[in-house]
């Protein structure tokens, strides 16, 4: 079976290519528009398998579009993904249709998770060949296993937190771009804020004293002034 494909419709142009990076990582391709118009121009060209949509849009209310595509007979699942997450928003948007609705920002695990479990229910399930995620990345004299979710060193295991792990597997599957906190903190627990995010700054101060030969020069896990924060590999890109 061929990988999914999935439609992201949401104007935040950075998020979108957030969650269609982490999505291919667990074989889910997909394709992003920015506007309701958009979106219905892609749906007429293109066979996709699920519609990931955003409620605030440019030009329309994405619960208006849902309610049009189930009107039209349109069969693709939908998964609502916005930041109108009290219970009357969710309430409505699944009875015009919608599949799933999801709280924005949210984290990018849940969101695959919940794919999965949409397709699953239509029989369109991704195969576990396709996953295009390393099983392992090198860092140095560290190895992080991504299927196994360790992080070694010489073949000895080498304790890190939950919350660590996250960070360092949020900037390994991005490597060489720089992120923001908000972005790191939606990658790892989805839940960005201006309290919350600073904590950023301490996780990355030890995970630099965990890998780096030098934790003052980071070879590894590179600030860059004033935009956030990016992993740089062994490997030449």
């Amino acid at each position: 079976m061929n990988k999914a494909k999935v439609l992201l419709v949401d104007d935040d142009v950075r998020l979108r290519q957030m969650m269609a990076e982490y999505l291919l990582r667990h074989g889910i391709e997909s394709e992003g528009v920015s506007t309701a118009a958009a979106a219905v121009r892609a749906l007429a060209r293109t066979r996709f398998d699920l519609l990931v949509l955003d409620l605030m849009l440019p030009d329309d209310d994405g619960i208006a579009l849902c309610r049009r595509l189930r009107s039209a007979a349109t069969p693709i699942p939908i998964i609502i993904l916005s930041a109108k997450g009290d219970d009357v928003d969710r309430i409505v948007g699944l009875e015009v249709g919608a599949d799933d609705y999801l709280a924005k920002p949210c984290n990018l695990r849940e969101l695959v998770a919940r794919i999965f479990t949409v397709l699953r229910r239509i029989g369109q399930s991704p195969r576990a060949d396709a996953v295009s995620t390393p099983k392992q990345v090198g860092i140095g004299e560290f190895e992080l296993d991504l299927w196994s979710r360790a992080l070694t060193r010489h073949g000895d295991a080498v304790h890190i937190t939950t919350r660590e792990y996250q960070l360092l597997e949020a900037l390994v599957l991005h490597a060489r771009r720089v992120l923001n906190r908000d972005e790191l903190m939606t990658l790892t627990n989805g839940r960005p804020s201006d309290s919350l995010s600073r904590s950023i700054d301490i996780l990355i101060s030890r995970l630099r004293q965990v890998l780096e030969p030098d934790p003052s020069s980071p070879r590894y896990i590179q600030t860059v002034w004033g935009r956030g924060y990016m992993f740089v590999p062994d490997q030449p890109a």
